[in-house]
C-alpha cells in the first residue's frame, strides 16, 4: 500500500515538473523612447514583433520624447523619464533605448559632449545609462539596448544628429563588452541605401515595417541567449 502511495506521489511530481516546464517563458519588458513605442495604439510596436516572434507576453512601458536626463517629477513619473518606466518583476530580460532625445532635443545635436558624457562616457563606463543597466543587471535580467534607425542615402531631420549617433553606439558597445548578459543592438546596418519603407512619412521613426524587423532583430538575440527558456514561434524573416 505504502509502495502504492509512493508511486502516486512521485507520478504526481514528474507530472507537475512537466506542466512547469511546459509553461516557463522568459519574461520580457521593453523601456525606451518613440523606437520602441511607435505603433503600440495599433498593436504593431516593436514589443508586439518580439511577440509575435516569440509567442510570448512582454510588458511594454515605453514613451514617446522619453529621455534619460529629465529632471520634471511628475511627467517623468509617467514616463518621460525612462528610468521611471522600470516595474519591478522578475524579468529575464529588459529591452532597453533611450538618448536620442536627450541629444536632439537637449542641445540640437550641437555642442553636446557635456550632455553625452552624462548619458555615457568615452569607456562606457559611467554615466546614467551604465549606471541603470547595471541596476537592471543586479535584478537578475539580461538587457538587450538598441540603437537608432539611419537613413542612407537620404536626407531626414535628424541628419545633422549622424556623427552623435555612430559615438554614441561606439560608447554604447563598450559598455555590453564589459558585461556578457548585456547586448548592444546597433541598427546603423539595418536600413539599405535609399530605402525609405523602413521609415514613416518623417523620417525619423520606424514605419510598420521597421518596427516589425526592429523586433524580429531583438527576438534572434533572446533565442541565441536564452536556449532551452524560448524557441521561435514562426521563422524570423523580413
Amino acid at each position: 500500500m505504502i509502495k502504492h502511495i509512493l508511486r502516486l506521489v512521485l507520478l504526481v511530481c514528474v507530472l507537475m515538473t512537466g506542466v512547469g516546464s511546459a509553461q516557463a517563458e522568459p519574461r520580457i519588458l521593453v523601456m525606451g523612447d518613440s523606437l520602441l513605442a511607435m505603433h503600440k495604439l495599433a498593436g504593431r510596436s516593436v514589443s508586439a514583433s518580439v511577440e509575435r516572434e516569440l509567442g510570448v507576453r512582454v510588458t511594454d512601458m515605453s514613451v514617446a520624447g522619453a529621455r534619460f536626463l529629465y529632471r520634471l517629477p511628475i511627467s517623468g513619473a509617467l514616463g518621460l523619464n525612462i528610468t521611471k518606466q522600470y516595474r519591478k518583476g522578475d524579468w529575464d530580460w529588459v529591452v532597453l533605448n533611450g538618448g536620442g532625445n536627450d541629444l536632439w532635443l537637449g542641445c540640437a545635436c550641437m555642442r553636446c559632449a557635456g550632455k553625452m558624457d552624462r548619458l555615457i562616457s568615452r569607456d562606457g563606463r559611467r554615466g546614467t545609462i551604465p549606471g541603470f543597466v547595471s541596476r537592471l543587471r543586479q535584478s537578475g535580467a539580461q538587457v538587450i539596448f538598441v540603437g537608432y534607425l539611419r537613413t542612407p542615402g537620404v536626407t531626414s531631420p535628424v541628419e545633422h544628429c549622424t556623427d552623435e549617433g555612430a559615438e554614441m553606439d561606439r560608447r554604447v558597445a563598450l559598455l555590453a563588452g564589459l558585461d556578457r548578459g548585456v547586448h548592444f543592438l546597433p541598427l546603423a546596418d539595418l536600413v539599405p541605401h535609399g530605402d525609405r519603407s523602413y521609415h514613416g512619412i518623417d523620417l525619423i521613426h520606424p514605419s510598420l515595417k521597421g518596427s516589425r524587423v526592429i523586433g524580429q532583430r531583438i527576438a534572434e538575440i533572446i533565442v541565441a541567449h536564452d536556449v532551452g527558456t524560448v524557441t521561435r514561434h514562426r521563422s524570423l524573416t523580413e
